[in-house]
């Protein structure tokens, strides 16, 4: 751990350094994009979803579903676009459906 200091940190500031000083980084964007892969598809999609989770910048997901992965497959860069905005940064450039 750092050595205490005197100035001000905001809680955020002070678990992103406890993040990135434990080598968290990469846990936190899988707990991340599964969260918002279930805000952004919703309760019905969710439901047929089995495994969500983020391979390097591919995002694979595996569905119960043939016909809504293919359905899904029309809207790959929608929902890479929609996913990165929720995430706040550029962690998805592909997208698997399996």
């Amino acid at each position: 751990m750092a050595k205490r200091q005197n100035e001000f940190h905001s809680i955020k500031e002070l678990m992103n350094d406890v993040i990135k000083e434990n080598k968290l980084t990469k846990g936190m964007h899988q707990i991340s994009v599964k969260d918002a892969w279930a805000k952004l598809m919703g309760n019905g999609i969710v439901s047929y979803t089995n495994n969500v989770e983020l391979n390097g910048k591919t995002l694979v997901v595996k569905l119960k579903s043939s016909v809504l992965r293919e359905e899904l497959s029309y809207g790959k860069e929608k929902i890479i676009r929609m996913m990165n905005e929720e995430l706040g940064e550029e962690l998805i450039s592909k997208i698997i459906l399996s």
